[in-house]
């Protein structure tokens, strides 16, 4: 049997606003509590048990969408607005990111663990420019080569080995122009952020025809191809390299070349129009925590911490720290700047010409 009750006019009327209030906002809670970050696939931040130690510390759930190449997480940054929180961005494209108006300037006295960041890392001219902050620094690492040990003896030690005749049909390459560009520039002895011979660089590019195995984009295809055994050496990153040998027990080895790398710095930042900037910077703090970065870097491989603290809780014989932690190896690196838009189009324009020709 039911029963109907009425109620008088004056309390019926709140009762159906409060009801219409939670009716039209009834994610208001879910969203406080969830944001987005913008990243490669499973670099980092992505950590299965980094996330669910996150979310315990704080209450907060991360949620990942991904891009292949810097090019596609800018047009993400452009056609998303107001969908990503969080975004991972090299330092060579942070401050076309700000200009464009993608991401804002920091308050980094939000950011507890930045205390610990090294100066060199944090005050980088690349993520501080027009009076603010617009990237945490995070990580860093080089770009050049990796060798499969199991058919490389003995590992070379220049980057002449690229051209090596004796590795015909058995280089991969990546798809960047940026990255192929500068390989060449330091091939050829040349300022990779101010190459002044760009026809030196494109007949070095050219003269790979014979070498190309194939091109890959992401880490995962990377890691895929040597699996496969499709390459016997190929440009790679460092971070990348200590996760193929760590985490899926590939048999490489990173190569620093006598001649050089590629220096590179990787900033957290977040959009201009992120919904949830308190819980984004909470997350940007976990990610440049001792805590955090210690365990990536044991368990599963990471680039170099940019906190100073990080890196010398490792193990002193882990390669961030022998190795990257060495002056006397790293003397020859060259660090990206800022890639002015003039200088990234025409690296474009010489590396589709160049990519057409050693596809044919």
């Amino acid at each position: 049997m039911s029963r109907c009750f009425h109620l008088p006019r004056k309390r019926l009327l709140p009762l159906i606003v409060a009801i219409a209030t939670l009716i039209t906002f009834p994610a208001a809670k879910l969203s406080a509590e969830e944001i987005r970050v913008l990243n490669w696939q499973g670099y980092g931040t992505d950590e299965a048990w980094s996330l669910e130690m996150f979310e315990e510390k704080s209450g907060i759930t991360v949620v990942h969408d991904y891009f292949n190449s810097e090019q596609e997480m800018l047009t993400k940054l452009r056609t998303n607005p107001g969908t990503y929180d969080v975004v991972l961005i090299n330092s060579a494209y942070t401050k076309a990111a700000a200009e464009e108006g993608l991401i804002q300037a920091l308050d980094m006295s939000k950011l507890e663990n930045a205390a610990d960041l090294s100066p060199g890392m944090r005050d980088n001219e690349a993520l501080n420019f027009n009076g603010g902050t617009y990237g945490a620094a995070w990580v860093w690492g080089l770009t050049s080569f990796a060798v499969d040990t199991a058919d490389v003896d003995p590992i070379p030690d220049t980057i002449e080995a690229l051209w090596d005749e004796s590795y015909a049909g058995r280089i991969g390459w990546r798809d960047d122009a940026v990255e192929s560009v500068m390989l060449a520039a330091i091939a050829t002895g040349q300022d990779i952020n101010n190459p002044q011979d760009m026809d030196a660089i494109k007949e070095k590019l050219r003269a790979l025809k014979p070498q190309i195995r194939t091109f890959w984009s992401s880490e995962n295809e990377w890691n895929q191809f040597m699996s496969s055994n499709e390459f016997d050496i190929a440009t790679y990153w460092s971070g990348s390299a200590s996760r193929s040998k760590n985490q899926f027990k590939l048999p490489v080895e990173f190569v620093i070349p006598n001649e050089g790398a590629i220096g590179w710095l990787d900033g957290l930042s977040i959009a201009t129009d992120a919904p949830q900037q308190s819980a984004a910077y909470q997350f940007i703090n976990w990610m440049i925590d001792p805590e955090f970065y210690v365990k990536w870097d044991t368990d599963v491989g990471a680039p170099a911490s940019a906190n100073a603290k990080a890196l010398g809780q490792l193990d002193e014989s882990a390669f961030n720290r022998s190795v990257l932690g060495d002056a006397e190896k790293v003397a020859n690196v060259q660090f990206m700047g800022a890639i002015p838009d003039e200088q990234r189009e025409a690296f474009l324009a010489l590396w589709q010409e160049t990519k057409t020709y050693l596809q044919q």
